[in-house]
C-alpha cells in the first residue's frame, strides 16, 4: 500500500484508486468545493491544516454541503443547518453518518480516493461505474469578486 504521506507520483496515487480533482489552489481556506471521483459527487474542503472530502449532498434533504459553512473540522448544510463533522463522518444530533473520502494534496494538486476504495482496488459497483462513467470533473475554482 502507498505510504501518501511520503511524496510519491501522480501514477502512483492513480494505481491506488486516487482521482485529480483540481488544484489545491482553487479551494480557499475554510470554504468547499464540488468534484466528481468515479461518477460520484463528492464535496472537498480546506481546513486550517489539511483538505477533506465526503460526498456532495446532506443526508437530510440533499442539500449542497460545498456550500456550506465550515468551521471546527465541520461542514454545516446550508439548507437546514445538519453539521457534519469532517474527521469522522458524525452528524451532530442525528443517527446518521456521512463517509469521509480520502485526499492528498501533491504537487498543488489535490488528489481524492473514495471512502472504501483501497489498496488500488475498488468496491465491484464502483469498479463498474468508473468504466462507464465520464472523466474526473474539476474542483471548481471560486468566483473572481
Amino acid at each position: 500500500m502507498l505510504d501518501v504521506a511520503t511524496p510519491c507520483t501522480a501514477d502512483e496515487l492513480r494505481e491506488e484508486g486516487f482521482v485529480d480533482v483540481g488544484a489545491a489552489a482553487d479551494v480557499p481556506r475554510l470554504e468547499g468545493r464540488r468534484a466528481t471521483v468515479d461518477g460520484r459527487r463528492v464535496a472537498v474542503f480546506r481546513l486550517p491544516d489539511r483538505f477533506a472530502a465526503t460526498d456532495a449532498a446532506c443526508p437530510h434533504k440533499g442539500g449542497p454541503l460545498s456550500d456550506g459553512i465550515v468551521a471546527d473540522d465541520c461542514v454545516t448544510c446550508p439548507l437546514h443547518n445538519w453539521r457534519l463533522n469532517l474527521r469522522t463522518g458524525e452528524v451532530a444530533g442525528q443517527d446518521a453518518t456521512m463517509p469521509i473520502h480520502h485526499v492528498v494534496e501533491q504537487g498543488g494538486r489535490l488528489w481524492v480516493r473514495l471512502a472504501g476504495a483501497c489498496d488500488g482496488h475498488r468496491e465491484p459497483e464502483r469498479a463498474a461505474s468508473r468504466a462507464a462513467a465520464p472523466g474526473p470533473t474539476p474542483v471548481r475554482p471560486a468566483a473572481p469578486a
